[in-house]
């Protein structure tokens, strides 16, 4: 949930705390004014305007120092949080802060996850080490509105218009199966013998039957004598001989326990797209990730398909 900041209850001075914050760090008054440049007395003045403005005592004297009381104890703490994040902001406005830190939720296919996004993670966090990758590895699709992620890799053009989204490439997927199981099979000259065949399909496998059919195999349920929502334990299930399955051509191609069992038929083709909120707009950590994506996931999805060349 977020709050609202009541704005117009804010009037802490930012000088007098920084004098607090200096005062207590160097343990007097007079070395905390040569650390700020100022003279001695305009840095007390700040620091007991600031005891005044809160009604609290923040000092005791001790010798020719001065310690911290409970209650300046309790404040110093507040305060170097306010001074790092003051630091930050001015290096963020003069151009010279480089660290991004926070965590990015990405979410995408159990395909995608597993076999191109490592590396590209890999390298993220080679060069910003300060973001945290959350990984959602679901072949459903995530709310970015509700925040169930940050960003998204998907199949499936994003038609919310809160949401920015960008075309990334053109991918393709292939029938595959072992090659034990294609020799157990009549010869394949045609789509009449895949009638026979025993394919691995979906939970929801009504779209997976008709995008078949409308190319022509002739398949009904009885084809279908395995079934599973995770597409890696599909994958799984082809490589060891179970039955024929669809994967994506750069992954399909690269693995040598499998072959083509259609070669005839035209790959299954589809874009893939990067989607975010708008936020990505406004958070830098999100836009770096979304522009790293944009400008890798093609390299990595090419390298991946060299692979199987």
């Amino acid at each position: 949930m977020h709050l609202c900041m009541d704005w117009s209850a804010v009037n802490f001075d930012w000088n007098r705390a920084r004098a607090f914050l200096v005062t207590a760090e160097e343990g007097s008054l007079s070395a905390a004014a040569r650390s700020l440049g100022m003279a001695q007395p305009t840095l007390g003045r700040q620091v007991r305007a600031l005891e005044e403005e809160l009604d609290v005592v923040l000092f005791e004297r001790h010798g020719h120092g001065l310690v911290l009381t409970p209650s300046g104890l309790e404040l110093v703490e507040h305060v170097r949080g306010m001074g790092e994040a003051a630091g930050r902001v001015a290096l963020a406005a003069t151009g010279q802060s480089q660290s991004v830190e926070g965590p990015v939720t990405i979410t995408t296919t159990e395909v995608t996850a597993a076999f191109l996004l490592p590396p590209l993670i890999s390298k993220l966090r080679q060069n910003h080490p300060g973001i945290q990758v959350d990984v959602v590895a679901s072949n459903e699709l995530r709310d970015l509105r509700r925040r169930e992620a940050d960003i998204a890799l998907r199949s499936v053009r994003p038609t919310d218009p809160d949401l920015v989204a960008k075309k990334l490439m053109r991918e393709s997927a292939r029938l595959y199966a072992s090659r034990d199981y294609l020799r157990g099979l009549e010869q394949l000259d045609g789509a009449d013998t895949l009638k026979e065949a025993q394919f691995i399909g979906f939970e929801d496998n009504q779209p997976f039957l008709k995008g078949l059919n409308d190319l022509g195999l002739g398949l009904t349920e009885r084809n279908f004598p395995i079934r599973c929502g995770d597409h890696l334990v599909q994958w799984e299930m082809v490589k060891r001989g179970l039955g024929i399955g669809v994967m994506i051509t750069a992954v399909g191609d690269a693995e040598p326990k499998v072959e083509n069992a259609a070669p005839w038929l035209p790959a299954f083709e589809f874009d893939v797209w990067l989607a975010a909120h708008r936020e990505v707009n406004t958070s830098r950590r999100v836009r770096l990730v979304f522009d790293f994506l944009a400008d890798e996931f093609p390299k990595a999805a090419a390298n991946l398909a060299a692979k199987g060349c």
